[in-house]
């Protein structure tokens, strides 16, 4: 097959444009999202189980540097059969029905297909009528025949090597590509993110289904068990006499002569 020459034009006219376009895309999208934003208040027993599941493995992590008292009263505060946090009863998650009634819910999917999915498919369309039907670009090494789904959307031309890269094929490679500028520009806590968005929105609608809230009792079990198994082991025994023997050693000659 004859070497296929790119017009040097195309970078001028077809990848910087769709490099432009999709981080422009990214960054309306953030700010946009952010003035549809609405402020939920967090809710206390939620914000409670939290903390005391951070408090439960920061105990489990850190049980020989306190005395064991110290470490078997805390431990039963969280697991005693009857009066332990982690064996308390708690009202059951909302089902599926429940959350599907949920206005608040059906109106943050209606945000989040608003700020995502519209406007990716309207820029997505105009970008497959504008630059559509020809490469845009070269990966530099060698791919298998798999990658031609991938990277040449548009051109279906079964004789091309895999290291072609189609202009519309380009520009969702950019897309969900530009994670890191965003995090440059934006801080890692922003919307501009194409695969974070639809992850969440992927949530939300698990969540309208009751699939994606586990109930309290699933949740504080693992811990509860985890917690449970762990053994005292006193790491500060006799750390007195370790600290005055090694106050009384000599210095060496290397620590003599980091010392001066």
């Amino acid at each position: 097959m004859a070497e296929i020459l790119l017009d040097p034009a195309i970078r001028l006219w077809v990848i910087i444009p769709i490099v432009l376009i999709s981080l422009m895309f990214g960054l309306v999208r953030h700010y946009v999202t952010i003035l549809l934003k609405s402020e939920k208040p967090v809710q206390l027993d939620n914000l409670k189980d939290s903390q005391a599941l951070i408090r439960s493995r920061l105990l489990r992590e850190n049980a020989g540097y306190i005395p064991e008292q110290s470490f078997l009263m805390r431990r039963h505060y969280f697991n005693n059969s009857e009066t332990g946090y982690f064996k308390q009863e708690r009202p059951s998650a909302p089902n599926a029905l429940s959350a599907m009634g949920d206005p608040s819910m059906a109106l943050d999917m209606m945000k989040s297909t608003f700020t995502n999915v519209l406007p990716m498919i309207a820029i997505g369309g105009w970008i497959n009528w504008t630059f559509s039907g020809f490469l845009a670009t070269k990966v530099p090494f060698p791919l298998t025949y798999r990658f031609k789904a991938m990277l040449q959307r548009g051109v279906e031309l079964k004789s091309l090597s895999a290291s072609w890269v189609s202009s519309m094929s380009w520009y969702f490679l950019n897309v969900f590509g530009l994670r890191s500028i965003y995090s440059l520009i934006l801080g890692s806590d922003n919307s501009a993110d194409q695969g974070k968005q639809m992850a969440m929105q992927m949530n939300m609608q698990q969540s309208a289904m009751g699939g994606g809230k586990q109930q309290p009792s699933q949740m504080f079990k693992p811990e509860w068990e985890a917690l449970q198994v762990v053994t005292h082991t006193d790491h500060l025994n006799r750390i007195e006499d370790e600290l005055i023997r090694g106050a009384r050693l000599p210095l060496t000659d290397t620590k003599r002569k980091k010392a001066l």
